[in-house]
């Protein structure tokens, strides 16, 4: 008798056991594919080098999921072996556990980024990671010209800036050592450096993507005739440095006048033949090509045509006739 009411104890404990475990079961998927307690919309950055069971905690204190206990032993019994990337997330309101899990393994990140224009200079670059408010760090030093390549770089908050600042660079040099090799043979430009000075007067040059190789052409020329490049960008930077007026007025704030062009500097391409000694921006991977591919003509002048490209010339008197009808374009204008 005794044996007999001892087998149905440990069986009711049993049975209540399996009840308790069957509830938790029940309670565990509905977790994994109910609605989660968020009640709104909400940014979470999940650091590098977190685990599991420390980003199961992070979700649990940011209210995404319910338990992190849950968190911890789901991704441990499900099949999917991808890990859960770092990165900030910005999970919607009543998100799932599963959802949240496929956000992260497929690493659908808030993305923060910063897009820097070709031609910018590195005073420029150094200003803008400054007005960003969710990075980090000081920037102490302006980059050398030329050594940040231009493109949208993302970024997670709290960054650091000059970690970024160095990933430009690196994005920068491996253009550079990909690109150089494949130059041709006849080029005036002697090395890396020279190809980037080149690359950011082209740049400065035109923002019209098709003209690029034949305007780096019209250089081109006159470095293999000896004759001085000319060229405004580079005395505007003579004389600003690559800090720039940024009012909508152009680089000096005001217009280039002829009294500038008698500014003795050694960016001044008038006064002086040759390369100046520094890029004067920071070229995108198009110019960079331009140099290294220019349009073969036989120009060597070119202005504005007033449309936001250029006429090409190839003898003065032709570009004085175009430089006349450009003076009066913009005195209509």
């Amino acid at each position: 008798m005794r044996v007999k009411k001892l087998f149905i104890l440990l069986f009711m404990v049993l049975l209540i056991g399996l009840l308790v475990a069957g509830g938790w079961f029940l309670t565990t998927i509905n977790s994994l594919n109910g609605a989660g307690p968020l009640p709104q919309n909400k940014i979470v950055l999940i650091e590098r080098g977190k685990g599991v069971s420390a980003i199961g905690d992070i979700l649990e204190q940011e209210g995404v999921i319910r338990s992190a206990l849950i968190f911890k032993i789901m991704v441990k019994l499900e099949a999917d072996a991808r890990p859960l990337k770092a990165g900030e997330y910005e999970f919607p309101a009543q998100v799932t556990q599963h959802d949240a899990l496929e956000m992260m393994r497929e690493g659908k990140v808030y993305d923060r980024k910063v897009t820097l224009p070709e031609g910018v200079t590195s005073w420029q670059v150094v200003e803008t990671l400054k007005a960003l408010t969710d990075m980090s760090g000081e920037t102490t030093e302006i980059p050398a010209e030329g050594s940040l390549l231009p493109e949208t770089y993302h970024y997670i908050k709290n960054d650091d800036r000059a970690a970024l600042l160095s990933k430009m660079k690196d994005a920068m040099d491996k253009t550079v050592a990909e690109l150089w090799p494949t130059r041709e043979a006849d080029s005036p430009v002697k090395n890396e450096q020279e190809l980037l000075v080149l690359a950011s007067i082209v740049e400065k040059e035109t923002g019209v993507a098709s003209e690029r190789a034949k305007v780096a052409g019209v250089f081109i020329n006159r470095l293999n005739k000896g004759m001085p490049l000319q060229s405004d960008p580079t005395v505007i930077y003579g004389i600003t440095k690559g800090e720039i007026q940024d009012a909508g007025q152009g680089p000096l704030g005001r217009r280039l006048l002829t009294k500038d062009l008698e500014v003795d500097t050694p960016y001044n391409t008038y006064m002086n033949a040759g390369l100046p000694p520094t890029p004067i921006a920071n070229p995108g991977r198009a110019s960079i090509e331009a140099v290294l591919h220019p349009e073969k003509h036989d120009f060597i002048y070119f202005v504005a045509d007033g449309t936001g490209g250029h006429v090409f010339a190839r003898t003065l008197s032709e570009h004085n006739n175009n430089v006349a009808r450009w003076r009066k374009i913009r005195k209509s204008q």
